[in-house]
């Protein structure tokens, strides 16, 4: 997806599906249809939607933001960054109030992502004007899947959330604060 935002053509009609549903999306089909056609599941209804909505995401970054690298290299899949945890950097790091990104959290976590898609345009914008990079994987897996594991999915958001807006969480590479890198990976093997 960051190849083909490389395009201004293919960038332009990608941004004009934000917040939309995929019915709204016809700009968007000729560049995600051949590629969920070869990569994931183009008939579950959430998978779809998710790539959409994460593709119009990408391709909505403000111009600093398409230049910054995620460092999420080298961190296992479940101590990369979740929204919550995005969030909670978002409040520690000034961006956001936390009264108010604790509230959009805590409305999100109760929602289906038929109210959480559309919300999510102006709080990413918000994020990434402040320099807050999005780990793009984690938060597609979780809208493709959330309706299916919400309480799963909503409570890794919160904990991540409060994890790193009170700093107990090292916010760089997700490991606690304090803690041994090495020793990191065996907390994740319990959790399996």
């Amino acid at each position: 997806m960051h190849h083909l935002c490389q395009s201004n053509e293919a960038r332009a009609a990608l941004r004009r599906g934000l917040g939309l549903p995929v019915e709204r999306c016809n700009t968007m089909h000729r560049y995600l249809v051949p590629w969920l056609r070869d990569h994931d599941d183009p008939y579950h209804a959430d998978v779809r939607r998710a790539y959409y909505a994460v593709a119009s995401l990408i391709a909505a970054r403000p111009r600093a933001a398409r230049d910054t690298v995620p460092a999420h290299a080298g961190i296992s899949w479940f101590q990369r960054p979740s929204l919550g945890a995005s969030l909670g950097r978002g409040v520690a790091a000034g961006v956001m109030k936390g009264n108010s990104a604790e509230s959009s959290l805590h409305l999100m976590t109760r929602q289906s992502t038929d109210a959480i898609h559309p919300s999510l345009p102006a709080l990413i914008r918000q994020l990434q004007g402040g320099g807050i990079t999005v780990d793009w994987a984690v938060l597609l897996e979780h809208l493709a899947w959330f309706n299916r594991k919400r309480d799963r999915i909503a409570t890794r958001w919160l904990e991540d959330y409060f994890r790193t807006s009170t700093r107990t969480t090292d916010y760089g590479t997700g490991i606690p604060a304090g803690a041994d890198p090495a020793h990191a990976n065996l907390a994740e093997e319990n959790d399996r």
